[in-house]
């Protein structure tokens, strides 16, 4: 078992699995980020109940352990790649531009996405504490200090353009995830690819809706 996990394609196993992770959890924080725009008590309400229990402590060791192995087996396989050169071109010459761009700068915009996951877990996570009170429980004001945050002019443009590179990780990762699980079939690759890019488009939309909508809201009339 051990030896297939260290071999190139025990490698790739572990790559998609933690990409498969992270493909998941950052579908549902856009979908949970979107109750801001139902109400700030519902917005405020998700977040008290995703951090009210010791699933929080969990669900975060979890994350932080597939980032490390999605991270290190990254680089790992992109010195590999490197190493392989004529293989890579060859691979390379059957697939889009845009496919192509993606895959040779992953390196390039996963180490911006990683720095920008750093600095919003410093901005949300450990930002300025806010209360509120809802339904008669008291919990933290994520929606006050997300308003807060969103009025500045330089984070939401930091925030769109890590947003923007998250779109160009996801839509080249998710199709190598199906690759490195063995189901990347040249029968499928067109319908793989566009569900790639269809996803990286509604994640990236559903995110940047918070922001955009915040700013203009913020600053109409000034």
């Amino acid at each position: 078992m051990l030896n297939f996990l260290t071999s190139t394609v025990g490698k790739k196993y572990l790559m998609g699995a933690s990409a498969l992770v992270w493909v998941g959890f950052v579908f549902a924080h856009m979908a949970g980020n979107l109750l801001m725009f139902v109400s700030p008590d519902a917005y405020n309400a998700y977040g008290h109940a995703l951090t009210s229990g010791m699933i929080i402590y969990v669900a975060e060791t979890g994350l932080i352990l597939a980032l490390l192995t999605h991270v290190f087996l990254g680089i790992q396989l992109t010195l590999q790649n490197r190493a392989a050169r004529p293989q890579r071109y060859a691979a390379a010459g059957s697939r889009s531009k845009g496919a192509v761009f993606a895959s040779r700068t992953m390196a390039i915009h996963g180490t911006i996405i990683l720095i920008f996951l750093v600095s919003h877990l410093i901005t949300f996570k450990f930002g300025t504490y806010y209360e509120t009170t809802v339904n008669g429980v008291v919990m933290r004001d994520l929606y006050r200090l997300l308003v807060e945050i969103f009025a500045q002019p330089v984070y939401v443009i930091w925030y769109v353009i890590s947003l923007v590179l998250l779109g160009f990780h996801l839509s080249h990762g998710v199709g190598s995830m199906f690759q490195s699980f063995g189901l990347l079939h040249p029968t499928y690759q067109p319908v793989i690819r566009k569900l790639s890019w269809t996803y990286a488009i509604v994640v990236v939309a559903g995110f940047l809706a918070q922001p955009i909508v915040v700013f203009f809201i913020a600053n109409e009339g000034r």
